[in-house]
């Protein structure tokens, strides 16, 4: 069952967990919210996580464990070199992928980081359907160029497209025959596409694009860190997975690919991260790199507590009724933002609901940070900490000229078994009443701007007065309430 039915016909998502560990929330007045908001240079990432109501900045390492997970951290084996934690994650990651070799990473960009080493060489490429932040710092970082090759679909705000994350396989082979298969370190593919609304990849578009690399004899490598959502989409929109079960699309997937990195924060409900690969020799090349930037071989800067949880997590994972939740409460919200016309990302996607922020502030200019000033008013208004995923995301060339994102997005998380369903009906209650409210929003502008990924640390300030009619305006419809 994947819904429940009551309230005269009314679909509403079923969680199949029950709460039995609770965490306290604050909710501070509007103007402490505001106060706070200026102390963090109205940067979402700069808050005190005590000024925040629901925290729906990430999924990242901060999914809810389970009973059983928190049972296994307390048989951790905390030997350096040979712990038996390590030996029990490494068998269920063959038995999940197939793969015979682990590298352990402390999260998921730390995996990044060590593939950007010892994989990518200056001056070549790297396609994928789209960047993430880190893994595109990354390659740069090492002299070599992103290149995106996202389906016509995935850039469309609008869309009833059930796989929007797809790799344009015709514009690959093209890429390929411009450049040269030896200009290409290798090809990635996130299983997710994080900053375009958490749109899924197919099955039948994991094989084709795998297949044409096979006869170029180009790496291919799956960044796994949202597969759980995928895993869903593919199960219950590709026709061909019907019948099959988590675990079979799961290995399905795997076998299309010499290498998949994960983020243990998003895949695993735990915190930590690493590499599985094929072949003896990929390994090898690779394995010098563990003990350098990360730790020992057999925990490479994670806790083994961590280790144990992550095991019983990714068993968790190949469980449809775990996996479900998340995209199901996603889905639940995009509609109901959807009946009060405000403007979304569709289909509904993993991770979160994603608000379009050029639409929903079109008298923003996207050099003002449109999806940055809507997270900031967001907040202010309601208490809710959600993520700009648009050009504040970006980063400046060596010349020092910005590029505009392709799509200026709130991204509002849904960590996997946190919310409750009352939690995230107050959310859309206070977006609608923001979207009621929004030509009072301003921009905003840097006073402090790092040079890379300031999108963590950077420090803003609104562009006028807004912040503070925002504040007069709340007063004046809610009276007292917070």
């Amino acid at each position: 069952m994947s819904t429940v039915t009551f309230f005269r016909g009314q679909q509403l998502p079923l969680e199949m967990h029950k709460v039995r560990i609770i965490q306290k929330l604050n909710l501070r007045p509007i103007e402490q919210r505001r106060e706070a908001m200026a102390e963090a240079g109205y940067n979402t990432f700069l808050l005190r996580n005590a000024d925040v109501f629901l925290d729906m900045l990430t999924d990242s390492g901060v999914n809810a464990m389970s009973d059983q997970q928190q049972a296994a951290m307390l048989i951790a084996d905390d030997a350096y070199a040979g712990s038996a934690t390590y030996t029990r994650l490494h068998a269920k990651l063959v038995e999940i992928f197939g793969m015979e070799y682990f590298l352990p990473a402390h999260q998921g960009r730390a995996a990044e980081h060590i593939l950007a080493q010892g994989l990518v060489r200056p001056g070549t490429v790297v396609p994928m359907n789209y960047h993430f932040t880190t893994s595109k710092a990354h390659i740069t970082n090492v002299g070599a160029e992103v290149v995106e090759l996202i389906t016509k679909p995935g850039l469309e705000v609008t869309s009833d497209h059930p796989f929007k994350g797809n790799l344009d396989v015709a514009a690959l082979a093209e890429l390929i025959a411009e450049r040269g298969a030896d200009a290409v370190s290798y090809v990635r593919i996130e299983a997710g596409t994080n900053l375009i609304g958490g749109q899924p990849i197919s099955l039948q578009n994991y094989r084709e694009t795998t297949e044409l690399c096979r006869k170029h004899g180009i790496l291919t490598v799956l960044d796994a860190s949202l597969l759980a959502d995928n895993l869903y989409f593919i199960k219950i929109r590709e026709g061909e997975a019907a019948d099959m079960s988590i675990p079979e699309i799961t290995r399905a997937i795997a076998d299309c690919f010499d290498v998949i990195y994960f983020s243990a924060r998003k895949l695993g409900f735990g915190r930590g991260g690493g590499i599985c690969i094929r072949e003896e020799a990929l390994y090898k090349q690779l394995r010098g790199l563990v003990p350098m930037f990360e730790g020992f071989l057999t925990y490479g800067g994670m806790s083994v507590r961590e280790m144990e949880a992550i095991t019983v997590g990714l068993d968790e994972t190949m469980d449809f009724d775990m996996i479900r939740q998340g995209p199901q409460f996603i889905a639940h919200m995009v509609n109901e933002l959807l009946k009060r016309d405000i403007p979304v990302i569709t289909p509904a996607g993993g991770l979160g609901a994603h608000v379009d922020a050029m639409r929903f502030l079109p008298h923003v200019r996207q050099q003002e940070y449109p999806a940055g000033a809507l997270a900031t008013a967001l907040y202010i208004a309601s208490g809710v900490r959600g993520m700009e995923r648009g050009t504040l995301s970006e980063q400046r060339d060596a010349d020092g000229v910005e590029p505009m994102a392709d799509m200026e997005l709130v991204r509002l998380a849904l960590p996997r078994r946190v919310f409750t369903l009352s939690q995230v009906e107050y959310a859309i209650d206070r977006i609608d009443w923001l979207y009621q409210n929004r030509d009072l929003i301003g921009g905003l502008h840097f006073v402090e701007e790092p040079e890379i990924l300031r999108f963590f640390y950077g420090r803003l300030e609104p562009i006028g007065d807004w912040a503070n009619k925002l504040v007069a305006a709340f007063r004046s419809d809610f009276g007292d309430s917070l």
